[in-house]
């Protein structure tokens, strides 16, 4: 197990503290400062002070009891730094009795507001059954959790766990993913076993690997409390899908996926980039977006060329932060004309969606964006009015009103693919939907 101090006592303290072996002066005014600040109940402070004597930091002598003393004043404020700090206190025995219950507690807490390091602790108890029975597939949960975050070794569990098939479906190639990862950032246990991982799999198959690596973009959670409920602004609020529709950068999306943005980024195959908001259609939830750089755009075709039972597809990103950041394809049918009380706008369609999904393009068979994936039934109003969950019940916007709505840009409306008319190989038309496809993240 492992402490979280520095990064936590930088953010306290405003910048970096020049450790000496002997307390100074200023040393002494931080720390009076601080505990003056703990005494009077400030949860951060308690943290810090906490963290001081379980390290001896700015000369002060190290007492682990005391730092668990301030660590459990912290964690009652339901702090999550200091709930997983006494978690570890517990686990190790380190100024309290050895208890590793009390210790799946405490990191329980902390993990379920986000904290990373907890949630990485918490499956590594789960794992090996300390604290709490044994589960290999809640070890595999927590640690996705803390992966999608960054951390290296929840990446390199989530791998080993991938390679053995231990609470989750044997799979090479998620398994080199995340060990790629971890050994990025330095973990050799990682890099040892992402070799083993390449060895069971083809050339082809390591090269999307690391593709996929390459594009990985940590999500942190948003870790709340009592004393501190504010969120970073380097994470996203919101995500959802665009696809481009020329070759200069002009992309499309839902209304509702940027409407609260200060700023918009995406996500490429060539790595993060901006985008601004150029143009919106509140009315029938369309907007316009536009990236620097070269793109692979769709072509539009009228929704009239879509008929009850057409098969359609998109291309997305739903649930990042469980599925992960690669595309995910979604197929189905065209299953009516009109959309929810037999609204003209949209088509009802079978295709499986999910939160994020929403901007998505939904092409036909040759490869031409019919509709932009927007919404789906809400299954509690459904069940509220009829006493019965609906089962697959989605919706697009028609391609006809996007066009009406791009007609009102003349320079992107100049600028648009001709529609295809010949018929295509379905594989040939997913290609093509991925690379015009890009993650949007609103901050």
């Amino acid at each position: 197990m492992k402490w979280c101090v520095t990064g936590f006592l930088l953010l306290i303290l405003g910048a970096s503290i020049q450790l000496h072996a002997q307390q100074t002066e200023a040393d002494r005014k931080i720390f009076e400062t601080i505990k003056a600040e703990a005494e009077h109940g400030n949860a951060k402070s308690q943290c810090a002070l906490a963290e001081f004597y379980s390290s001896g930091m700015l000369g002060v002598t190290q007492d682990t009891a005391e730092a668990v003393k301030w660590f459990r004043k912290a964690a009652d404020q339901n702090f999550a730094y200091a709930q997983y700090n006494l978690g570890v206190c517990y686990a190790d025995g380190l100024g309290v009795a050895k208890d590793e219950v009390e210790a799946v507690k405490w990191y329980r807490m902390a993990a379920e507001q986000g904290l990373a390091n907890a949630q990485c602790n918490l499956g590594i108890c789960y794992f090996f059954g300390r604290g709490v029975t044994q589960d290999y597939a809640e070890a595999v949960k927590w640690y996705h959790k803390a992966a999608y975050q960054g951390d290296d070794v929840a990446q390199y569990n989530l791998g080993l766990s991938y390679v053995k098939g231990q609470g989750v479906t044997k799979n090479y190639l998620e398994a080199y993913i995340w060990l790629n990862l971890a050994a990025v950032q330095g973990n050799k246990q990682a890099a040892s076993l992402r070799d083993v991982a390449a060895s069971f799999l083809s050339r082809v198959e390591i090269a999307e690997g690391q593709r996929r690596a390459a594009t990985f973009v940590p999500r942190i959670e948003k870790q709340g409390s009592s004393s501190d409920n504010s969120a970073s602004p380097e994470n996203p609020k919101f995500s959802g899908t665009g696809f481009f529709i020329t070759d200069d950068g002009y992309l499309i999306s839902n209304y509702h996926v940027v409407k609260d943005a200060t700023k918009i980024r995406l996500l490429t195959s060539a790595g993060l980039i901006d985008a601004k908001v150029v143009s919106v259609d509140a009315a029938n939830d369309l907007t316009l977006l536009k990236a620097e750089g070269k793109s692979s755009p769709l072509p539009i075709s009228t929704s009239r060329s879509a008929q009850l039972g057409s098969t359609v597809a998109t291309v997305g990103f739903p649930d990042i932060g469980l599925q992960g950041f690669s595309p995910k394809l979604a197929k189905g049918e065209i299953a009516s004309l009109s959309g929810i009380q037999d609204d003209p706008r949209y088509f009802q369609i079978s295709v499986p969606v999910q939160p994020g999904n929403s901007g998505g393009a939904l092409v036909d068979e040759r490869g031409n964006v019919v509709g932009v994936v927007s919404a789906k039934l809400n299954a509690a109003a459904a069940l509220a009015a009829t006493g019965a969950l609906p089962e697959n019940v989605n919706y697009a916007v028609k391609s006809s009103f996007l066009l009406s709505f791009l007609e009102s840009v003349p320079a992107v409306s100049a600028k648009l693919k001709e529609p295809i008319t010949s018929d295509r190989k379905f594989e040939d038309v997913v290609k093509s939907a991925q690379r015009a496809t890009v993650l949007i993240l609103v901050y």
